[in-house]
């Protein structure tokens, strides 16, 4: 989202993360803007039945944890590393100063967070309402419009696993595997070679 030599510019810092590593943790003060410059990281909830609850993957180039630097509010999830990563962390005031005298990459900021209400908006109805089949649709074709902007049928290959389909739309991976079947027979779907097109 931000220019990397523009981060570096301002005093960001390229930390290394293993698997499973730790960023922030949910009610942890918000000190940093974080971007990933390489690997994936996942923001994520737990449950009381310690079942957890993905908000989101960052890929590279994306950030993540921006609302709370903006709000003065204690972070809402976790954020972990899926695989190896190398994530640009600079400083909230720091951050906050690049912004005040960027002001395009203040306007990209403010769309990116809009595009991510939209998704909270469009998933909390859907996860509260509708039928596993239906959820599963939504978010694949929220990834596959709104993220990696592709419009053509069974174009779009989902990089996502099982189990975080399962994580991020609050179902268990037996009923996303049941309801990935259904939709391929529906022709909503196609599995090659265990991937799964939209």
């Amino acid at each position: 989202m931000i220019a990397e030599n523009l981060l570096l510019d301002f005093g960001a810092k390229k930390i290394a993360y293993a698997k499973g590593d730790q960023l922030f943790r949910e009610g942890e003060t918000a000190l940093n803007y974080y971007q990933v410059a390489t690997g994936e990281v996942k923001m994520n909830n737990y449950n009381l039945d310690g079942k957890e609850f993905i908000q989101g993957i960052f890929r590279e180039g994306q950030s993540f944890g921006e609302p709370p630097l903006f709000a003065d509010v204690k972070y809402p999830a976790n954020a972990e590393a899926i695989i190896d990563s190398e994530v640009l962390q600079l400083h909230k005031s720091q951050f906050l100063e690049l912004l005040t005298s960027h002001p395009d990459v203040h306007l990209k900021m403010t769309q990116t967070l809009a595009k991510r209400l939209f998704y909270k908006a469009i998933m909390v109805s859907e996860i509260s309402s509708q039928e596993p089949e239906h959820r599963i649709l939504r978010i694949l074709d929220y990834l596959k419009k709104h993220v990696h902007r592709i419009e053509g049928e069974f174009e779009f290959k989902v990089d996502l696993t099982r189990q975080q389909i399962a994580d991020l739309t609050g179902l268990r991976v037996e009923t996303v595997i049941r309801a990935t079947k259904a939709l391929e027979k529906k022709g909503e779907l196609k599995i090659k070679s265990r991937k799964v097109y939209r």
